[in-house]
């Protein structure tokens, strides 16, 4: 069956386009439809921000690393959609009118879309919302009183979810079709089909979130070849919290975790709160964070300090490794050709994590240093250490000397600074854009001090010291 989907209450069909052919692209391309903006075509600026919806609700997402496959039985709202059937403003554009929220206008679009999903799922929260579209004209205050403004409006009946629901017809999943055709892709619909294909296709691109593959395209040019799309995959988004552990699913979003995550480990859940935009944590998936094998990938220091398994799978065949054996040197994964990410495990355990992110911005910015640590202390001493950095190294890497000088020993400042000349046992690391060797090796002795100052009851958060 051809890939079909909603758009602005229309079904359409793409007909024949390259597998990586992205939304916003076709959507300006195609259909005409230039309100969606390209900025810089990366998932930064947000201007490219649609809505899509199915039945597990509506996400705001960057058209532009958004492959149309991917968006098989979905419905998507483009600015164009905001608007009434006798062209009655929706609350958000009404309000960015009457607060000045818009000068130049290129980005306006896209605000107006991230607030129209927002306003629709009932989300408050404007700083975060909002984070992942950048305005250079007007500033964000008459933006943020625009999106207060639009609260207490009520959701308008062409923006209501049933409208949606009732119309979106699934399909069947796009299928992989010979070489010559140019929608050379396979859309499997679970963990089996993936296992049995994938074993006989290992040459194959996956793509779930699409939030680092879609930059290789729209960046990088590549032809990707053969591409299999996961997002389909109900039994890879699942996440069970058991009584000795909690298994997430390769295909679980960020969002989607860290709403899982947060009453375990909120810290955790803060960490993920700072991994890129609402954008892209709604598309970006914690398998492929994970497959990646990105040094300076926020969510693998979190998971390894505390103690994640790794769950694999080629065909029937499925092997477990701790996380931390996963990433054998900088672009290199214990992963064998046509093996896949299944799940990843974390032991339930009492909340000693601690996760300290040092960047240039807030938000929306690549870690320099990304320290996690999880210390067990009892009756003053400490009993277990697990210490992890993102940034220091070519992969997620564990400080073992540092664990090792404070195993045994009271939990005071006197500890802490006698592990100082464990350091450089464990950690030389790079000095690049981003930060010095010199600084990163200060800011990580600092971030232990800032743990065992955290955890005798001191402010060390920057919000929480901040006058």
């Amino acid at each position: 069956m051809p890939l079909t989907f909603r758009l602005n209450g229309e079904t359409v069909s793409p007909g024949d386009v390259p597998a990586t052919t992205t939304l916003l692209d076709w959507l300006r391309e195609a259909r005409g439809l230039t309100g969606t903006k390209e900025g810089c075509n990366e998932g930064d600026c947000g201007a490219c921000t649609v809505m899509v919806s199915d039945d597990t609700g509506h996400r705001a997402l960057n058209a532009c690393i958004l492959f149309l496959p991917q968006l098989q039985g979905k419905a998507v709202t483009t600015v164009e959609g905001l608007s009434g059937p006798d062209g009655e403003l929706h609350p958000v554009q009404q309000a960015m009118v009457d607060h000045h929220g818009s000068q130049c206008g290129f980005c306006t679009p896209g605000f107006a879309v991230t607030m129209a999903t927002a306003h629709l799922n009932g989300r408050t929260d404007h700083d975060i919302q909002l984070a992942g579209n950048l305005c250079r004209c007007t500033g964000y205050a008459p933006i943020i009183r625009a999106a207060r403004a639009a609260e207490a409006q009520p959701v308008p009946q062409w923006m209501t979810p049933s409208i949606f629901a009732s119309q979106i017809s699934s399909g069947d999943a796009p299928q992989a079709r010979g070489a010559e055709s140019p929608l050379d892709a396979y859309r499997p619909a679970t963990a089996d089909e993936l296992a049995r294909w994938y074993a006989d296709n290992p040459d194959t691109t996956l793509i779930a979130g699409a939030t680092d593959v879609g930059l290789w395209v729209t960046k990088g040019l590549r032809d990707l070849g053969r591409v299999c799309y996961l997002n389909g995959i109900s039994d890879l988004q699942g996440i069970d919290i058991g009584e000795d552990e909690i298994r997430i699913g390769a295909g679980v979003t960020l969002t989607a975790l860290r709403e899982a995550i947060a009453p375990h480990h909120p810290d955790f859940a803060a960490l993920l709160d700072r991994y890129g935009s609402v954008q892209v944590r709604n598309a970006a998936t914690i398998g492929g964070n994970i497959a990646n094998g990105s040094p300076i990938g926020d969510s693998p220091p979190a998971l390894i300090a505390l103690g994640a398994t790794l769950h694999l799978r080629h065909g029937n065949a499925r092997r477990s490794m701790p996380l931390e054996d996963f990433f054998l040197a900088y672009g290199k994964q214990d992963r064998a050709p046509g093996e896949f990410v299944e799940a990843v495990t974390i032991p339930r355990q009492p909340d000693r994590l601690r996760c300290y992110k040092i960047s240039k911005r807030f938000d929306q910015d690549i870690s320099a240093v990304c320290g996690c640590f999880s210390i067990r202390v009892e009756d003053g001493t400490v009993t277990g250490a697990r210490i992890v950095f993102g940034g220091m190294a070519g992969v997620p890497k564990r400080a073992a000397a540092v664990e090792a000088a404070l195993v045994g020993q009271t939990w005071n400042r006197k500890t802490v600074e006698a592990a100082e000349g464990a350091w450089e046992q464990d950690f030389r690391p790079m000095s690049d854009m981003r930060a010095s060797a010199a600084y990163r090796l200060d800011a990580a002795r600092g971030l232990l001090s800032r743990y065992l100052l955290e955890d005798l009851g001191t402010p060390v958060r920057v919000r929480e010291v901040a006058p």
